[in-house]
């Protein structure tokens, strides 16, 4: 199995994992609604241009920080945050399951699982993405 069916199939996991684990703990509906989309505003930082929007982007579609303000809210036994923390974990499943990925600086459609033109990463040249970001500095 290729590396790209791999983790669109982690996101999936992922997904339904988080969703089943707010509703055992009781999460209120209105609330996944009302979050479900909301790493999305994260595409604004695309204004200030490819190499911030990335880099925000990419922020708020990382396992990182639901995993950390889970882990806080578990810990501190604040459930609000765990809500948070396992709306946020299911939106990042459904982008990866979705074929969504993490951005490069070099523009909003090339991510670790597409190329611009729709072309896998897994059938590029690595070194290629890594030396484009290095020569335009983002």
């Amino acid at each position: 199995m290729e590396p790209r069916t791999v983790l669109r199939l982690e996101g999936v996991a992922v997904f339904l994992a988080a969703t089943a684990a707010y509703f055992a703990v009781d999460g209120p509906l209105w609330l996944f609604l009302v979050l479900a989309l909301a790493p999305d505003l994260s595409m604004l930082g695309y204004l200030a241009g490819d190499g911030l929007g990335s880099r925000v982007y990419n922020a708020f579609h990382a396992y990182v920080g639901p995993t950390a303000l889970g882990a806080a809210g578990i810990g501190l036994d604040v459930p609000a945050a765990t809500w948070v923390a396992l709306v946020w974990a299911a939106h990042v499943g459904a982008d990866r399951a979705a074929g969504y990925g993490l951005k490069y600086s070099t523009g909003f459609k090339h991510t670790h699982l597409a190329a611009p033109d729709g072309s896998v990463v897994d059938s590029a040249d690595p070194a290629e993405v890594f030396e484009a970001e290095a020569v335009d500095g983002r």
